[in-house]
């Protein structure tokens, strides 16, 4: 099978050299810069278990159809990604990896629900500079049809990926990447500040911003009778607990949790793209509960601001000090 990966970021990157090293036809699509230092110097992949060099196919768009394509672009760079690729996309099968829950909705358009694969990533990975990524920790890569029964083709694509990643098949997998959107809900708040996860939620103060936006977004979604479904290894009572628990509890959980879950600094996709100077997902995390409290004629306050100001880290280039985001939110 030829798998091609659009786009060329940290899930991006891990998931084209894993897949490389269990031998299979790889193409990594990916922007200029990234793919000038991958081709003449390979992908440079750090872990807790050392340093290693894979030798990845690159381009800067594709140039053949392939089997399998794989979008890993932010959900913002989606429809972009697919115009500019979009005449060797016929009649292949293509996968989404992104958070949120926007992302199968706008391919839809383009792809037959056959010939769609929607999954969610449990690993963890940073992007660095080009040509460097750090896999920051292990975990499941979920897949499901979106749009139809899992079938034959679902399963030639997990024999693949088997090779690489722990894969685990689900049913459900939208009511799962609706879970997956609060597991990264509080990727904002080091955006806000410029911090790793771990400097971040070393401080209680962000631990308890932490769920206080939770406990807004899980309140909507909840509001609009959206079930949340356990992920493999990962139940839903885990953001339900804390959603419903005393905010200092909740924070004392955070705090354990995002301070432990790597030993190289961790920084959330929000605020990877905002270091390389691209628009990030908020309005597909955070953004997602205004829009439904927007559709009942309410608002969410608290995740209206925040998503307001990663729009002006992004715009003005420029973190928060930490006590203008504890002030703005009284803490």
């Amino acid at each position: 099978m030829k798998i091609a990966i659009v786009g060329g970021g940290a899930i991006g990157s891990l998931v084209a050299a894993n897949l490389v090293k269990s031998g299979q036809d790889v193409l990594l699509v990916g922007r200029p810069d990234h793919v000038e230092v991958i081709r003449r110097n390979g992908l440079l992949v750090r872990s807790a278990e050392g340093e290693q060099v894979v030798e990845i196919n690159v381009a800067t768009k594709l140039d053949q159809k392939h089997d399998l394509v794989i979008f890993a672009v932010k959900t913002q760079d989606l429809e972009e990604a697919y115009q500019d690729n979009c005449q060797y996309l016929e009649d292949c099968l293509v996968m989404t990896i992104q958070n949120g829950v926007q992302a199968d909705n706008m391919l839809r358009t383009h792809f037959t629900s056959e010939n769609m694969i929607s999954s969610i990533v449990m690993f963890g990975a940073t992007y660095v500079n080009p040509g460097e990524v750090i896999f920051n920790f292990p975990g499941d890569w979920v897949v499901g049809k979106p749009y139809s029964a899992n079938d034959q083709k679902l399963k030639d694509v997990v024999e693949i990926l088997n090779k690489a990643f722990s894969v685990t098949v689900v049913d459900n997998i939208m009511g799962m990447k609706w879970l997956k959107l609060f597991v990264n809900f509080n990727n904002c708040i080091p955006a806000l500040i410029g911090k790793s996860m771990q400097e971040t939620f070393a401080d209680l103060d962000f631990c308890k911003l932490s769920v206080m936006l939770l406990k807004e977004g899980v309140g909507f979604v909840q509001k609009a009778e959206v079930s949340l479904v356990s992920l493999p290894n990962f139940p839903a009572e885990r953001i339900l607990g804390l959603a419903s628990m005393p905010t200092e509890k909740g924070a004392g959980i955070i705090h354990d949790t995002l301070t432990r879950l790597s030993e190289e600094p961790l920084y959330g996709s929000i605020l990877q793209s905002i270091k390389r100077g691209k628009p990030s997902e908020i309005d597909f995390i955070n953004g997602e509960v205004t829009y439904i409290a927007q559709s009942m004629r309410e608002s969410a306050p608290l995740n209206r601001r925040v998503v307001d100001l990663v729009h002006q880290v992004e715009q003005e280039g420029k973190f928060f000090s930490i006590d203008k985001i504890k002030k703005e939110f009284n803490l």
